[in-house]
């Protein structure tokens, strides 16, 4: 299965608590939590390129599953982690204690 595609962000459910955790400030929060982003993924294999687009912000990240990355986080920080591919749908990756799953269930992404 592939996740090459343009998906766009239909619900964010906890959003306020994650981006607490992240560590973003109350305001930058309030302003983003209307805000619907595109995600766009590229995938060659097992490798992948994201580049998500929120309001004027652009986030590129590109990795290779199973390999240590640097990925930049919302906060403009860069982090190691390592993606794994859990089934044929499922990306997983840790960062900075914080799990991320991106699933992928037809054409759609959760």
């Amino acid at each position: 299965m592939s996740f090459t595609g343009k998906y766009e962000l239909q619900s964010h459910e906890n959003f306020e608590p994650f981006m607490k955790a992240l560590g973003l400030p109350d305001e930058q929060i309030q302003k983003g939590k209307d805000i619907k982003s595109i995600s766009e993924i590229v995938q060659d294999g097992k490798k992948f390129k994201i580049t998500v687009t929120t309001g004027t912000k652009v986030l590129h990240n590109e990795f290779t599953v199973g390999e240590e990355c640097e990925m930049e986080t919302l906060l403009g920080e860069k982090v190691k982690a390592i993606v794994h591919l859990e089934g044929n749908n499922k990306l997983v990756a840790n960062l900075k204690g914080l799990k991320s799953v991106t699933e992928l269930n037809g054409d759609i992404i959760t």
